[in-house]
């Protein structure tokens, strides 16, 4: 592929088709990246031991929204439940919180993931959208409500509201412990239905992209999830927990990022 060579993101029918004319969105995949060995494909992880994940694989990533590389958005994710207000003001500080909100046209805003779910959101009559990264301890401590909160709060309303989860690590390949489960049931009952048994005793089988729609759809907005796991496909995106099988010393990250479109 040449160096000059834009990647292709997947992109959600549902975000598409309710909100394309307004935002420009892309959950950025391996593809079209110039990082080789076990960060190979367009790592966008700064926290990845990759030299080129700051540099030139952010500038593919801002050049497909026609944006330029001080426009795109980022914070410090540290899975927490705190959502970021951004706007034409943005400096490049990356604020420690795992979402974004902004009504600023032009501005991209994106967080990266490597199993944990990337959820972008927008309501495009008020012009606002957000960019969540869930993992389990963010989707279970209200990551994704924080985000639909400050959405609000520029001015968007939870029925116009629509959300994607877009990559992320499925339940067949996401195997957990007894004090895992334990953890969410004593929140709520009702998230026994996430957990299925493993082959192995005391073990089971975890549902993170069937409780980020469910948090989604709890919250009143519309959502959907692409069922894309970051595990099973090696050649389309990078996993922190195949990483870690395979007892690698580092992995890269994607990135998911939205836009609302310039006039």
């Amino acid at each position: 592929m040449k160096d000059d060579a834009l990647p292709l993101p997947v992109q959600s029918t549902l975000l598409s088709e309710r909100a394309g004319k307004v935002v420009k969105h892309g959950y950025f995949t391996r593809e079209g990246g110039v990082s080789d060995g076990i960060y190979r494909g367009l790592n966008v992880g700064l926290g990845s031991n990759d030299e080129r994940a700051g540099g030139r694989e952010s500038l593919r990533v801002s050049a497909w929204f026609g944006a330029e590389p001080q426009k795109l958005a980022t914070v410090h994710q540290v899975h927490s439940p705190d959502a970021v207000i951004v706007d034409a003001s943005y400096d490049g500080t990356r604020a420690e919180a795992d979402a974004l909100v902004t009504a600023t046209p032009g501005l991209v805003i994106g967080v990266l993931s490597a199993d944990c779910g990337p959820v972008l959101f927008a309501d495009p009559e008020a012009g606002v959208i957000g960019a969540a990264h869930a993992g389990w301890k963010g989707a279970l401590g209200g990551v994704l409500e924080s985000t639909i909160e400050a959405m609000i709060s520029l001015g968007a309303r939870r029925d116009r509201i629509v959300a994607s989860l877009g990559p992320s690590i499925s339940r067949r390949n996401y195997e957990v412990g007894t004090e895992f489960v334990e953890r969410f049931v004593e929140q709520d009952p009702a998230y026994a239905m996430f957990f299925t048994p493993s082959s192995r005793e005391g073990h089971s089988m975890f549902d993170l992209p069937g409780l980020t729609t469910k948090r989604l759809i709890d919250a009143s907005v519309t959502a959907e999830n692409l069922d894309l796991c970051t595990y099973a496909d090696e050649e389309r995106f990078f996993s922190y927990r195949r990483t870690t099988h395979r007892s690698e010393p580092d992995y890269g990250r994607q990135i998911s990022a939205i836009s609302i479109r310039e006039a």
